[in-house]
């Protein structure tokens, strides 16, 4: 496949995104082509630890290819997103879950989809130029790909205040809220890759990593823990537009843009996930109660629209901010019933 090389190589299961121009976008031929080589080497004493990385300075992944998610959608078959949405997500169990080690390699954005696929590996690397984000309340969904279990982890407040904003963490963030355990320079990926194809020990990883610079998300965490912590939407509103300056107005400015409907329901979903015990599987079985209904309840269609296809930026969503939808966001987390996310692979 074009879009992605899958190969051997020393010790290692090699899995690199070659999509540069699209920045690395997962298509749904994409994910299940991981799952496949993730299966066939579950068992292969061969393959001591699995590497995903991307080709490209400027992303491992910027999201997932939604172009045929909307055209579907707009076409009134509901069920080819459904069936994505499924199969992308047993992906991303399947990584939480896998037996051996799976090492990320994620330079520039790795925002949506690309966090499904790198996230939640086992040791997960960033670097300089890294920028990883949820931003998906901007198009009308919820945080996913089991991204609502990680901001449910998150220190304090920080993972309501990313998940509705979409604030994008540089390295120093990425591990702080934990999205990733290393920061290696850059410059030194590549012999670090070969040094793991050859041992097929992670143990390396650790000996090559470095703290990161300072950034911008920990001095920013009290003010989110004051504004974030409410129960609702409304609350964290309420508690924002009662207070002034930066992160304040900043704040407010980027869920300004985002979908209420998306909104609320994230923070439900974080709260929800936020009890002892909870899985990557409950995370991505609530998400998928959102995704499922998304295109035909949801404000999924026109925040593509408004993103993607006419880009025009003026989303006409279905609420607004002055009266948050707490109710039709927990009529979007209802369960599904004989529809409930199974994990199961047909074939």
């Amino acid at each position: 496949m074009s879009d992605i090389d899958i190969r051997k190589s020393g010790r290692a299961g090699r899995i690199t995104l070659t999509r540069p121009k699209a920045l690395n976008a997962v298509t749904y031929e994409m994910c299940l082509a991981i799952e496949d080589a993730l299966d066939a080497w579950r068992d292969d004493d061969a393959v001591a630890l699995v590497i995903i990385d991307a080709e490209g300075d400027k992303a491992f992944s910027a999201g997932g290819d939604i172009q045929k998610l909307y055209e579907t959608g707009r076409a009134g078959d509901f069920a080819y997103g459904q069936k994505f949405w499924a199969d992308e997500y047993r992906l991303n169990a399947k990584i939480r879950e896998y037996p051996k080690p799976y090492v990320a390699f994620m330079q520039g954005f790795t925002m949506g989809g690309g966090v499904g696929i790198s996230c939640h590996g086992s040791h997960r690397i960033v670097g300089e130029t890294s920028q990883i984000a949820m931003p998906e309340c901007g198009i009308g969904l919820v945080p996913d790909v089991g991204g609502s279990l990680l901001l449910a982890r998150a220190p304090g407040r920080l993972g309501e205040f990313l998940g509705t904003t979409g604030t994008r963490m540089g390295a120093d963030g990425s591990v702080l809220c934990g999205f990733a355990d290393f920061f290696v320079p850059q410059q030194d990926w590549a012999d670090l890759v070969a040094t793991l194809e050859d041992s097929g020990d992670p143990a390396v990883i650790a000996a090559a990593s470095r703290p990161p610079s300072p950034g911008k998300l920990n001095p920013q965490m009290a003010q989110a823990d004051a504004h974030f912590g409410g129960e609702s939407l409304r609350d964290i509103l309420n508690s924002l537009r009662a207070d002034d300056g930066e992160f304040v107005r900043n704040a407010l400015k980027m869920m300004g843009r985002n979908s209420p409907l998306s909104m609320a329901s994230a923070v439900e979903m974080i709260h929800r996930l936020r009890r002892p015990g909870a899985t990557i599987r409950d995370a991505l079985e609530l998400e998928y109660r959102f995704t499922y209904r998304a295109m035909e309840h949801g404000d999924f269609l026109e925040g593509i629209r408004a993103a993607v296809i006419d880009k025009d930026r003026a989303p006409d969503w279905q609420h607004d901010l002055d009266n948050p939808p707490t109710m039709a966001a927990t009529k979007m987390l209802m369960p599904l019933g004989d529809n409930k996310l199974t994990f199961d692979k047909e074939g």
